[in-house]
């Protein structure tokens, strides 16, 4: 037998409740969107890679599908990597300055300097307008009432209103592109292709879908998660819920508090977090510490009662 006859053919790996989305935009914010526009591989391909087989592994999806939740479970990353999604987005800049920060992906973004800007902005509705957090100097909490979001709204709608004039008139008179943009917005809309492996789009969902990510980033996320990748690869987005989006870590320490408060040793938890630092007042208050308040937060998620 020659070489040529010795291997069965392999068939072009296709997701049916993928292609059935190929093109179709869904619809975030305002005047935003992400569509899937190509792919390669699937959950039968992060165990061809993981099993180093030419064929599709195992025939029992049970079998696939535990050793799927092995790999990820103990960050066995490279397989993962055999997967890959190229995505059309429309955001707004803001948003995009966040995203453009994960590195680890081929990135192609509409151009200003080649092309007019996007004559779109995204709108804030005036029961959108959210408050600064106190606790997380990054984060937002509550919303403003009716009356404060109805002027932020108007004040918003001038401005982008008076932006775009400035920016068409620029155009006009013939300022190059590259300089008439300079004022526009960071609400002003842009789209990018955006192909990425998913061991890569994992860790990114991870952050962005987290519950302190930035709203209009998290909506982007969450559609993707929840839309895209769920459909492209079932059993590796099941695992990834049950060990990364569902799941909590902790740090040695927090352990020996957990412990602690597990066997209701709540006086020698507190002392204990006195003696980490975690514990410090000033005028009678005490003062914030972000790696405390992220272990509160795990703790009232579970409801366990802190000591402090």
């Amino acid at each position: 037998m020659d070489n040529e006859n010795k291997f069965e053919k392999l068939e072009p790996i296709r997701v049916k409740a993928l292609d059935d989305i190929l093109g179709i935009p869904f619809k975030i914010l305002d005047d935003g969107f992400v569509r899937v526009i190509d792919y390669l591989g699937s959950d039968q391909s992060i165990v061809q890679a993981a099993r180093v087989s030419y064929g599709k592994g195992t025939k029992q999806v049970s079998q696939d599908r535990g050793l799927i939740r092995y790999l990820l479970r103990h960050r066995h990353t490279t397989p993962f990597e055999m997967c890959e999604i190229k995505l059309h987005i429309r955001i707004p800049m803001d948003a995009w300055r966040q995203w453009i920060r994960h590195r680890t992906a081929n990135v192609n973004e509409y151009s200003t300097r080649y092309s007019l800007a996007i004559e779109s902005a995204q709108t804030t509705y005036p029961d959108q307008w959210r408050m600064q957090s106190t606790d997380n100097k990054q984060g937002s909490s509550g919303f403003f009432d009716a009356k404060i979001g109805n002027e932020m709204t108007a004040d918003e709608k001038y401005l982008h209103e008076k932006t775009r004039e400035i920016y068409n008139k620029r155009v006009a008179q013939g300022v190059a592109r590259e300089q008439a943009r300079k004022d526009l917005p960071l609400s002003t809309y842009t789209e990018a292709y955006w192909k990425i492996d998913l061991h890569n789009l994992l860790h990114f969902l991870e952050l962005r879908m987290e519950k302190n990510a930035q709203l209009e980033i998290r909506e982007y996320a969450n559609t993707i998660g929840n839309e895209i990748v769920k459909r492209w690869a079932p059993i590796a987005w099941e695992a990834f819920e049950e060990y990364a989006l569902n799941s909590k870590e902790f740090s040695g320490f927090e352990l020996e508090l957990l412990s602690l408060l597990a066997n209701s040793k709540l006086d020698e938890a507190k002392q204990r977090a006195i003696e980490y630092g975690w514990l410090k007042y000033k005028n009678d208050e005490l003062t914030f510490n972000m790696e405390r308040w992220e272990f509160e937060n795990k703790m009232n998620d579970l409801k366990i009662r802190i000591p402090w």
